[in-house]
């Protein structure tokens, strides 16, 4: 038939006007090939690591997640796929993989002290016993970093003058390095440039002091620690683990220390000496949660932590929602002139950044010059009590979620059909009773999983108590729970404070956390489908 089109024998005529690859157009095809060459090249970079560390669950996770990648956008029968795979792959890397770790670490002891494996354990409690020997060499010392100066992995880069010759030293061990990969003085001097490794200024080597200190080179016999900033030694651990007896045993004193493989500490023999400072990482179950309950410090200011929460979470969207609602009906009122000024006004606080407010309103709550008592003539130490420190938390938080509330109750109120209202005043209901058994229902329906969902955000909401009152004032026996602490800033003061990090206790706490939350979720949207149901 004249006009018609056929196909060649044996070849499918693509649908929908796709080409055979699933792209409708030369740029989409070009769009196609360069979004998976990038992929591809992001496989590439991230599997090297993987494989110089042994990851090989890593590598095949990467590989499976290429090639279905890969497969979907060059297959012209997966087009849903398409749209939902990069969103599927987001999710699971920035919401589902942090959750399963940090749910799997509450189940550890993992934080300072025990961080790695028992070998690399070892390894750090010989390397840091290591004392210098008579007649040992002094190696001419640069500092230097495996990649980035911030987070890359510290090396040694060593001359021996005696010999002239140049090494790496590594956590691996000691390795010469190839001629010409290095720029030195004079044979065995100082290494000024070393290809692939990067050398750290002063700056950047008062920023890892602690990491350069806790660093040593392991060799045949000993290991190789820095003395200064430009020398350094071979010496001999002073502290040493013998597998037969699965101890360290110290040279010098005759202590011994035995492996506890459930505690993940190499404990004293007799009990007269502290256990050592480095660890392993171990299982250990649910004590983290256990001794959340059991001990009796930590349960005694838990308890008053998640008391003050709920209050606080609760308090916060209460108050906000009130004034909000009745600043919301006065402006909503036709007979008010300026409404739209007056919004503005509202709004303004609104559109500033939180933090920054944060920390305004801590200054203005300052005793000495601030804002706050000059105004009212007065000398109160806002922050040096837990009553008026609660209350200043609470009176930031209205005057910072307030005119949200305002915001989207301006919206539901306007949503609302105005002839309920009118049919009920003709029916004599007096405007108040018509706003209670009305218009507020209505907007109960309208605005309860934003009130659920503020609950759930204040109860997390760090920075409203960490940038003002700093979870403060502490108590002379406990400096790890405030009296304005809540859950989430009593979790970041375990992970990260002063006195050592806990992270596996800290994610123990999370998920009690995120147990709390969710529950209180659940029930509360039940409710809200009850409520809907009544209405």
């Amino acid at each position: 038939m004249a006009g018609s089109t056929t196909s060649p024998p044996g070849r499918k005529t693509p649908r929908f006007g796709l080409g055979a690859d699933g792209t409708s157009s030369p740029l989409m095809l070009m769009v196609k090939i360069v979004g998976l060459s990038l992929v591809a090249a992001v496989a590439v970079w991230a599997a090297l690591p993987l494989i110089r560390t042994d990851n090989w669950w890593g590598l095949a996770i990467l590989v499976g997640v290429t090639a279905l990648a890969f497969y979907v956008y060059l297959s012209p029968r997966t087009v849903p796929m398409k749209y939902l795979l990069p969103g599927t792959l987001f999710l699971i890397a920035f919401q589902v993989v942090p959750v399963v770790y940090t749910v799997s670490t509450a189940f550890t002891n993992f934080g300072d002290g025990h961080r790695g494996t028992k070998e690399q354990a070892i390894t750090a409690i010989e390397g840091a016993s290591v004392k210098q020997v008579p007649d040992s060499e002094i190696y001419t010392l640069t500092l230097a970093t495996d990649g980035d100066a911030a987070t890359g992995d510290i090396v040694f880069l060593l001359g021996e003058p005696s010999t002239g010759d140049s090494y790496v030293g590594t956590a691996d061990g000691l390795e010469p390095l190839e001629e010409g990969s290095f720029e030195a003085a004079t044979p065995g001097g100082k290494i000024t440039a070393a290809d692939d490794y990067t050398v750290l200024t002063v700056e950047e080597v008062n920023a890892r002091q602690d990491d350069i200190t806790a660093f040593s080179v392991p060799t045949d016999d000993g290991a190789i620690k820095s003395q200064g900033l430009s020398a350094a030694f071979e010496g001999a651990p002073q502290q040493s683990y013998d597998e037969e007896c699965d101890c360290v045993t110290d040279a010098t004193t005759g202590n011994v220390w035995v492996a506890d493989d459930e505690e993940g500490s190499f404990v004293s023999e007799d009990g007269s000496q502290r256990n050592l400072a480095q660890g392993w990482k171990v299982n250990v179950g649910f004590d983290n949660f256990t001794r959340i309950f059991t001990d009796d410090t930590i349960r005694d200011s838990l308890l008053r932590i998640v008391a003050w929460n709920f209050a606080f979470a609760i308090l916060t969207v209460v108050i906000t929602f009130a004034l909000g609602l009745l600043v919301a009906i006065a402006l909503n009122n036709p007979l008010m002139r300026g409404r739209t000024l007056y919004r503005s006004f509202i709004i303004l606080p609104y559109a500033m950044p939180a933090v920054a407010m944060y920390l305004v309103w801590r200054e203005m709550f300052n005793q000495d010059f601030g804002l706050v008592n000059r105004i009212l003539g007065t000398d109160i130490n806002w922050f040096g009590t837990t009553p008026s420190s609660m209350f200043a938390i609470l009176l930031i938080q209205l005057w910072l979620g307030y005119n949200y509330m305002f915001l989207v109750i301006t919206g539901a109120l306007q949503s609302i059909p105005s002839d309920l209202v009118e049919a009920a005043g003709v029916d004599g209901a007096k405007p108040f009773y018509a706003f209670r058994t009305i218009t507020f229902p209505l907007l109960l329906v309208a605005l309860a999983p934003l009130l659920i969902t503020s609950f759930a955000f204040n109860f997390n909401n760090f920075a409203a108590i960490f940038l003002t009152s700093r979870g403060g004032p502490f108590p002379p026996d406990n400096p790890d729970a405030g009296g304005t602490d809540i859950l989430i800033t009593y979790t970041y003061r375990i992970a990260f404070g002063g006195s050592g990090a806990d992270y596996g206790f800290a994610a123990a706490v999370s998920v009690l956390i995120f147990l709390i939350v969710a529950t209180v979720s659940i029930v509360s949207f039940r409710r809200t489908q009850v409520l809907e149901e009544i209405n």
